[in-house]
């Protein structure tokens, strides 16, 4: 069976040229390719969702992106400029214009939130004491906590500290936003209020968000389109409501499909049986025993770690 088409209605995005831009992107370490050729683009004002299993190389993309590596093929434009060709100082004038969210919320536990938020500020303008207070009074009601300016990260909640670090990544006005696993951790109503806010920056900023997670219910509520990566490779790069639809399949459509399209409705469905099971069996079987990598035992096999994405 034929895979399905994207709908004709999708999510709205303003129409433009790609804030971010990956072509022939090759990540290798001690030899294997973590990374085997990924192209991506994001435009500008959209929510993308990069998803996969544990290994699956989103990580190492979020890591590319932002420019903490460098890849060893391919190149990376962010804002029209290709900064696998940057120093490190001309990165750093990049790195200006976007913010990040770290998974752990990666805040100074010896500053209070008003002093982690004001940090970036003081050290990149040469804003006054005043003006700089005013900033971080607006950045934390962004996020709800004006009212626990004065608290450290020990004193607050693990939402808190995460709300506290996308204020801290809101403070330079970056035209982008980088996520990594912001709903880790954290129990459905936290993690929908999370949800909730990257929506609402979208909506009210406009800035552009990539978010990093394999948590399926926060990727569908937020994303403008989504990617998924099988161990390095790009499987689909597609609108939310195409994977939706995916998702949605009856058993008796998805049969017929190519084992790529299994694969994904799998993983975002969480089933227990299918190509993503299957393969790891197989997998951990013959390495336990033979000392054989996955692709010595059948060569069309992409190997996938289990997850039920949830």
């Amino acid at each position: 069976m034929s895979e399905p088409q994207s709908p004709q209605k999708q999510k709205a995005v303003k129409p433009s040229e790609p804030i971010i831009s990956c072509r022939g992107i090759v990540k290798r370490f001690d030899g294997r390719a973590v990374l085997d050729g990924i192209d991506l683009d994001v435009m500008a004002g959209e929510t993308m969702v990069i998803m996969g299993g544990s290994g699956c190389g989103k990580s190492t993309l979020l890591r590319l992106l932002i420019g903490a590596i460098k890849p060893d093929e391919g190149q990376i434009f962010l804002f029209g400029k290709d900064t696998t060709r940057m120093s490190e100082p001309e990165l750093n004038e990049i790195r200006k214009k976007f913010g990040i969210l770290f998974q752990s919320g990666a805040l100074f536990n010896s500053m209070t939130l008003q002093e982690n938020v004001a940090l970036p500020i003081h050290e990149h303008t040469q804003l006054p004491s005043e003006l700089i207070d005013i900033e971080v009074t607006i950045k934390l009601e962004l996020v709800g906590l004006r009212q626990h300016a004065d608290k450290y990260p020990a004193q607050i909640s693990g939402g808190m500290k995460k709300r506290a670090g996308l204020a801290r990544a809101l403070a330079l006005d970056p035209r982008l936003l980088f996520y990594d696993e912001p709903s880790a951790g954290l129990d459905p109503v936290t993690s929908a209020q999370i949800d909730q806010l990257i929506m609402d920056l979208s909506r009210k900023i406009g800035v552009t968000s990539v978010v990093v997670t394999h948590e399926m219910d926060s990727a569908f509520t937020i994303a403008d389109r989504m990617a998924m990566l099988d161990k390095g490779r790009m499987l689909k790069a597609e609108s939310r409501d195409w994977f939706d639809s995916i998702r949605k399949a009856p058993d008796d459509q998805a049969s017929g499909w190519a084992e790529d399209l299994r694969l994904i409705r799998q993983f975002l469905r969480g089933d227990p049986e299918g190509p993503i099971t299957e393969r790891s069996s197989i997998t951990e079987f013959h390495e336990e025993l033979l000392g054989l990598t996955a692709q010595e035992i059948r060569s069309d096999v992409p190997s996938v770690l289990p997850t039920r994405g949830r």
